[in-house]
């Protein structure tokens, strides 16, 4: 007994002399942190669709072609994050951070100069690896900081994304608009000011990793399920995955052509159409915080159901709108949309246990990935039917949102979880 006494106080020792280590204490200032890094992050990856009437306009572009820049900025960090996620769960790497925005950085710079078509590829591909990167690891910190507070440590986390694509319907319209394709230079100020950040989180993060008892967590909850625990884990992320899947169309539908539909409808000016943009996105963001400890409280399960149930009705009205109702239904829709963007992460990683950069590079990188798609085919139907049709079209996506049923209730997976011997 007095062996255990003095490990324990030895242990309470180290927890004081390094603060943040302890983790059943939730660490604020290393969310905060994270979370302006995804503010930086994802402002500057979402300032790519925002400036596609510009793109269009300047280079005489297609929407087809509009659709494959979406593509590839949107699919390269779809495929790249769960493989950087998994890496991540074998040899978890607190410099991948910093090395993750100098990719992003350096697609920047190229923009600032870029030429051609196939130039401004290249550059969105370079600004996709820099968030395929950044997203895994940075859903890793959040976890690790969380203590008892997981929703809200994934909804602080993903607000500061969710605000920086808000954000860029408005960089576009005072930046990209006045100065072109070479406005992009001032991210790269904003790019250098999130390698300083991310080197302070990763020094953090390997302190974390170095104290041992994060590793020996997830060490334990990575044990594999029964078999019959296994086919209905993967009936629910099929289930999750399709969710996801339908909510990243819909969000293309609006983030990348309801500018174009603006434009034709109410005969806006490109600045305003934006404005519009800025209110769906922005929404969205204040959706995103208040959606995690919401989960918290009701069930996350609850949390995905209403999110994509409750916008469905106000998105079938929106094609039909005047242009007042049409701001006020796209900040509303936007809101409970995307509610539900960090509950799906957390659920997730309640599915699967002990894998956290994976689970999370798989959800958030299939959100990307679905919307560079989404976009993609949009596009084409766009060139083919006009704007108004296939938004209209979009306007039913939501509705698939009443298969949130078939998901196991949170009791459930608590259940799940039990049996297994996990302990997440």
């Amino acid at each position: 007994m007095s062996m255990q006494t003095s490990l324990s106080k030895d242990a309470a020792m180290r927890s004081k002399n390094q603060p943040g280590l302890d983790a059943q204490s939730t660490v604020y200032r290393i969310l905060i942190a994270i979370s302006l890094v995804h503010l930086f992050n994802d402002s500057i990856q979402s300032v790519i669709p925002a400036i596609f009437p510009i793109l269009k306009d300047s280079m005489h572009l297609t929407y087809t072609q509009i659709g494959w820049i979406s593509f590839a900025i949107n699919f390269t960090a779809s495929i790249m994050q769960p493989v950087v996620g998994w890496f991540a769960d074998k040899k978890p790497t607190p410099s991948i951070l910093p090395i993750g925005m100098g990719f992003t950085f350096t697609g920047m710079l190229l923009l600032a100069f870029a030429d051609s078509y196939m130039a401004v590829l290249i550059s969105v591909i370079f600004v996709g690896l820099g968030s395929a990167a950044f997203h895994p690891e940075g859903s890793r910190v959040s976890h690790m900081a969380a203590g008892p507070r997981r929703g809200l440590a994934q909804s602080i986390f993903q607000v500061g994304g969710n605000a920086g694509q808000s954000l860029a319907p408005l960089l576009t319209r005072w930046i990209f608009i006045p100065f072109g394709l070479f406005g992009a230079i001032g991210f790269t100020g904003i790019a250098a000011m999130g390698i300083a950040v991310q080197i302070y989180i990763a020094r953090w993060y390997g302190r974390m990793l170095q104290s041992g008892g994060y590793l020996r967590k997830q060490a334990a909850a990575r044990r594999a399920p029964n078999p019959a625990l296994r086919k209905k884990i993967a009936a629910a992320i099929t289930i999750l995955i399709l969710l996801v899947f339908v909510r990243s169309w819909y969000v293309a539908s609006i983030g990348s052509f309801y500018a174009f539909n603006l434009k034709e409808l109410f005969s806006l000016s490109t600045e305003d159409a934006q404005i519009y943009i800025f209110l769906f996105l922005a929404a969205g963001a204040l959706g995103t915080f208040f959606g995690g400890p919401l989960a918290d409280r009701f069930g996350k399960r609850n949390m995905i159901f209403l999110s994509m149930a409750g916008a469905a009705p106000l998105a079938l009205l929106l094609p039909y709108a005047n242009l007042f109702w049409t701001g006020v239904l796209l900040t509303i829709i936007g809101f409970i949309m995307l509610s539900s963007f960090s509950v799906t992460v957390v659920y997730a990683q309640m599915l699967i246990p002990g894998k956290i950069g994976t689970v999370s590079g798989l959800i958030t990188g299939l959100a990307f990935g679905m919307g560079g798609l989404g976009a993609l085919v949009l596009g084409n139907w766009i060139d083919v039917f006009g704007v108004s049709p296939v938004m209209q079209m979009c306007s039913f996506l939501p509705l698939i949102g009443i298969f949130t049923f078939l998901l196991p209730s949170d009791k459930v997976l608590k259940r799940w979880a039990d049996e297994n011997g996990s302990e997440e």
